[in-house]
């Protein structure tokens, strides 16, 4: 059986999952390389998941013509080299969002991958590859609750990991671009339009800090689509029972709702506190299957020599509509999305 053979680089909490996915779980691939800064997190690697080459130095794993195709999880900030250098060596790509931390970086990026048709390229926007998400995307396209018209969107991390939120600020884009964006994409997705115009407000309602970084602790936003249709998004820092992500889907002839409660299983608790039901705590925790559903899917594309169905596009887009939402929170006025 053909395998693709697979370099990853960032070996952080969620680089280290796919590392694991890869490595483990997914037949037809082989995790033949990884890259790191650290180089104690790259002889654990090839350690413990028998990985036959490491590095510390990504232009050396790009160069390495056993390698087919990369996987890119590093910081936000490394994307556009790591995007630009993979595809100048000839490597397929699976990259983490978001595709850059400026929108003219993105749009270069979309440039830089059209320029290599015969490599394919696919975005990691996980939600979409959710059993629960991907269902109800079947839903809408059989027709079950008519035209869909409003998205209602919630993206909340838990205020127990606010500490380490802080300092990841200076560099993740903001709240809009490192949270809200993958509600933005999903809207996209279910509604089928892009973004007209963008009004958002937010503020450090918890934490202080977040300014320091022109950024917010809670913001919400509201964004009318093309086709006239409707996004209406709240994402925070600050919950105080888990991460909760929660959408809405509303249509002429009825309506679909994921994740209403942020139920961790099927367990609930009787006790003196009454019935309780525990919650989800980390993004890892609540779309670990999803995360293993998109890589899988972009080792197939690569398979089936298929382009994957989550394009550069995507993410220049959705990118688009998180700036206006960030320039409307700045300027405190109605932003048209070009």
């Amino acid at each position: 059986m053909e395998k693709i053979r697979i370099g990853i680089v960032g070996l952080g909490k969620l680089g280290w999952k796919h590392a694991e996915n890869i490595a483990h779980k997914i037949p037809q691939a082989e995790l033949i390389a990884a890259c790191s800064a650290t180089t104690k997190k790259v002889e654990k690697a090839k350690k413990e998941l028998g990985i036959k080459y490491g590095y510390t130095n990504y232009e050396e794993m790009v160069k390495n013509p056993e390698v087919d195709a990369i996987a890119i999880i590093s910081p936000s900030k490394y994307h556009y080299e790591h995007i630009e250098l993979a595809l100048k060596n000839g490597k397929h790509i699976f990259c983490e969002k978001p595709l850059a931390l400026t929108l003219e970086e993105c749009e270069e990026i979309e440039k830089l991958v059209k320029e290599y048709p015969d490599l394919y390229f696919m975005l990691g926007f996980m939600r979409r590859f959710d059993e629960s998400y991907a269902y109800a995307k079947q839903k809408i396209d059989a027709g079950a609750i008519g035209k869909p018209f409003m998205v209602r969107c919630y993206g909340l991390d838990p205020i127990a990991l606010v500490d380490v939120a802080i300092p990841f600020a200076k560099t993740s884009g903001g709240l809009y671009l490192d949270m809200m964006v993958h509600d933005i994409d999903l809207a996209r997705w279910y509604l089928g339009a892009e973004g007209k115009t963008a009004y958002a407000l937010g503020g450090c309602y918890v934490r202080d800090e977040f300014a320091q970084y022109n950024d917010v602790d809670n913001g919400v936003a509201l964004i009318e689509f093309e086709n006239g249709s409707i996004g209406m998004f709240y994402a925070g820092r600050t919950c105080a029972h888990g991460y909760h992500i929660e959408t809405e889907i509303i249509g002429t002839k009825g309506s679909l709702r994921i994740g209403s409660t942020p139920d961790k299983n099927l367990t609930s608790i009787f006790n003196e506190h009454g019935v309780v039901k525990e919650c989800c705590t980390s993004f890892l925790e609540r779309f670990e299957q999803a995360y293993f559903n998109e890589v899988n899917y972009f080792i197939n594309c690569l398979i089936k020599k298929e382009k994957p169905s989550v394009a550069v596009s995507d993410g220049v887009l959705s990118t688009k509509i998180a700036y206006a939402c960030q320039h409307s929170l700045d300027e405190k006025s109605i932003i048209t999305i070009k």
